[in-house]
């Protein structure tokens, strides 16, 4: 990794956040670390760092709060959330708060590494040209302004589930698999084994934003034994 690469820990565990410190400073970082929870959202917003790292537990503001008021300011900044509560409500938020990932405590320092390096080499491999998709007539997806408009009310999208719906858009005549999902939009090495569910976890919020019954899905199905697959306007001509 370039030692041109910044990042931001905030952490309030002294022994985690030392650790943390001394393992990005040999990867060739330039690292700051802040024990305290509205310190480090007055780092994220004001300095210019490749990469934050949030613990959830803080003192005087917590992690899920620091991450919102970050992508109300800067949608495209990487965050990845360190979190010792491993129930899926707690995932699910932080990654509804537009985490890009989350790391579970006690977390094995490779692994952390490996997600870091997959969050900052990830470049867009794809592009379409439509930037509106028709699920319906009246049922669109704004990839520009990261929205769902149906029955005259929008949902908001995160940038990682635009970038979802993206792919699966560029790939419609087939379905895409969770392995390649979490290599091209993800940015992970296919050839390491990465233990995440964030692309279950986005699939299904994704589902809870666009289909008309997330239990019973039209748009966003998936195909037993080989991923899943957008069905669009487009892909029914």
């Amino acid at each position: 990794m370039s030692s041109n690469n910044s990042v931001l820990i905030v952490e309030d565990e002294a022994a985690i956040r030392n650790g943390l410190i001394d393992v990005f400073i040999y990867h060739g970082f330039e690292v700051e670390a802040v024990e305290d929870g509205k310190e480090g959202l007055d780092k994220a917003l004001t300095g210019d760092f490749d990469l934050v790292i949030l613990d959830v537990m803080l003192p005087s503001m917590n992690g899920f709060d620091i991450c919102q008021a970050i992508r109300e300011k800067d949608k495209e900044q990487p965050v990845i959330m360190l979190t010792a509560k491993t129930a899926e409500e707690d995932v699910i938020q932080g990654l509804t708060l537009g985490a890009d990932d989350y790391v579970a405590k006690p977390f094995s320092v490779a692994q952390l590494v490996l997600r870091v390096q997959a969050v900052l080499r990830r470049a867009k491999k794809y592009h379409v040209e439509v930037r509106t998709i028709s699920l319906t007539q009246d049922r669109v997806i704004d990839l520009d302004n990261l929205s769902v408009s149906a029955n005259n009310s929008n949902t908001q999208l995160t940038k990682r589930e635009a970038e979802v719906i993206e792919y699966l858009y560029s790939n419609l005549q087939r379905p895409v698999s969770r392995e390649e999902l979490l290599e091209k939009v993800w940015g992970y090495n296919p050839e390491l084994e990465i233990e995440t569910r964030t692309v279950d976890i986005h699939i299904a919020k994704i589902r809870r934003k666009i289909e008309v019954d997330p239990k019973h899905a039209e748009f966003l199905v998936t195909v037993r034994g080989a991923g899943y697959k957008l069905i669009t306007l487009d892909s029914q001509v």
